[in-house]
């Protein structure tokens, strides 16, 4: 049996901030040095003043994009989780060792370039607004960053849990077959040594009834009509062995098309019954089934065999996981000691 794969790598997030970069250098290339008064006298009009807007957009866009870069690579290296404190301090560092330098070298090649008069505190301004506005920026990217790996991650963690459902689903449809196959392999070996011409149809019936077996193997859900018919069918085989010892009563009205269920769950439940309850003629055993709301509700009189050995319960135990897989709920029992009740969630057809 193979089951699904499993990606078990955690998605990478994926970052397109180039609009947000492009608008980003433009606002601070351009408003930095005019609230910092580096232009002096220079107007529009000067030439120089154009070489100093060129300058200083290609400064903002150094400094973001060597910022970025490094940022880039020191996620390869470091995560938050596994020190947070060195992460910290390597990003710390690296973006004021690479912004201080190259905004104090660029503003010095300005004053030569120009000959304006620029106080040092004014330089110092300007460095220190620029590594204040490249952490701040840094935070924004690595909260983003932190943002999107946490989507990714749920949604990589309910992959993970619908590739596990499906697995376990698999599996547990992987023990519905043999086990219905074993059950009547038994019960036909039985009536080919106490009856051939009952044993021959039985044959003829089950080949009918696998048919369908086979046929539900690739399908987690059938309609509530189908299984109907199919339960009426293993309900013969049923009847070949036992008689009227076992009847079965199917209310009207059940709405069968508009309604979905685990394949084979009516057929475990009349099997279940018939393995834990004495069955004569003279007093049937009578299962009798019915639709309340969204549930499909399957009830038996208690008759416990004297020579029951006890189960271990697969067949019950399989329907409940199935349901509560493709259903998301559990299945009901009610039991006493004169009733024993099963009522199986159902799934309303879409449209």
């Amino acid at each position: 049996m193979s089951l699904p794969e499993a990606d078990f790598s955690p998605p990478k997030p994926q970052l397109n901030d180039l609009p947000v970069m492009a608008a980003g250098v433009l606002a601070f290339g351009l408003s930095i040095p005019w609230l910092a008064s580096l232009y002096g006298p220079l107007r529009p009009g000067d030439a120089l003043w154009w070489v100093g807007q060129t300058a200083f957009i290609a400064l903002a866009a150094a400094l973001w994009g060597g910022n970025r870069w490094l940022l880039f690579k020191q996620r390869e290296h470091f995560n938050w989780f596994g020190n947070p404190w060195r992460k910290l301090l390597m990003l710390v560092t690296a973006n004021v060792l690479f912004t201080a330098p190259l905004t104090a070298a660029v503003l010095w090649a300005w004053v030569v370039l120009t000959g304006l008069p620029l106080e040092p505190q004014r330089i110092q301004l300007v460095v220190l607004a620029n590594v204040i506005c490249v952490l701040f920026v840094t935070h924004a990217y690595e909260t983003l960053f932190l943002i999107r790996e946490r989507e990714g991650d749920i949604a990589h963690l309910e992959r993970l849990q619908r590739q596990r459902a499906q697995a376990e689903l698999a599996a547990l449809k992987a023990q519905v077959d043999p086990h219905f196959l074993f059950n009547s392999l038994n019960t036909l070996g039985h009536l080919i040594k106490h009856s051939p011409a009952q044993g021959r149809e039985f044959c003829d019936t089950l080949a009918e009834v696998y048919r369908y077996v086979l046929a539900m193997r690739n399908h987690n859900l059938v309609s509530l009509a189908e299984e109907l018919a199919f339960v009426q069918r293993y309900h013969r085989l049923l009847e070949l062995r036992f008689g009227q010892a076992v009847q079965l009563q199917v209310h009207e009205g059940l709405d069968g098309a508009a309604w979905r269920l685990p394949p084979m769950a009516l057929q475990t439940l009349l099997e279940n019954a018939v393995k834990h309850n004495q069955a004569t003629p003279e007093s049937p055993l009578r299962i009798t089934v019915w639709r309340d709301a969204a549930s499909l509700c399957v009830h038996n009189p208690v008759h416990p065999r004297s020579s029951l050995r006890p189960g271990e319960g697969v067949g019950l135990a399989n329907l409940g996981e199935r349901c509560l897989l493709l259903t998301g709920q559990a299945m009901q029992v009610q039991q006493t000691d004169r009733s024993f009740e099963l009522r199986i969630p159902l799934l309303q057809a879409t449209p």
